[in-house]
């Protein structure tokens, strides 16, 4: 019986294998592949930076916002009110097609967002833990681009 329950919980830990979850060096590598190094002059270090606080790395996160009306999609946490199908739709693209861990959408919506008046200051999550952060070439220590 205390095996079958060892088994159990288990099978809560493990991460299913086709979690959409990228390490580090790999959403170095897409972001740098999708021509985010040095756009509108924010390093790859920032836009790494930006989705480690937003998602984690997650391609996949939706983050509901009750309190502000809108939703966050996808590795950088895209805004529905403005930036999707949901809302104002300022990318022209759906909400879903944020989701995807090849992240050419969300590439594309980025660029799109930073060239706007705030720059990357449109994520508050970028100002206050990557805008005047000390070390920002860790977000991409050991990483081959």
């Amino acid at each position: 019986m205390k095996a079958s329950m060892v088994l159990s919980l288990v099978g809560y830990l493990v991460v299913p294998s086709g979690a959409a979850i990228l390490g580090r060096c790999k959403v170095a590598k897409k972001l740098y592949e999708g021509g985010l190094d040095y756009f509108e002059g924010y390093s790859l270090e920032n836009w790494v930076c930006l989705a480690y606080f937003e998602s984690k790395f997650n391609p996949m996160a939706i983050y509901e916002n009750l309190p502000g009306g809108y939703t966050g999609y996808g590795l950088f946490q895209i805004r529905s009110h403005e930036w999707c199908d949901k809302g104002k739709n300022r990318c022209h693209m759906s909400c879903s097609a944020l989701l995807n861990p090849n992240l050419k959408k969300t590439i594309e919506c980025a660029k799109r967002i930073v060239q706007g008046k705030d720059g990357m200051g449109e994520w508050p999550s970028w100002s206050l833990n990557c805008r005047f952060a000390d070390n920002l070439a860790r977000w991409l220590d050991g990483c081959r681009l």
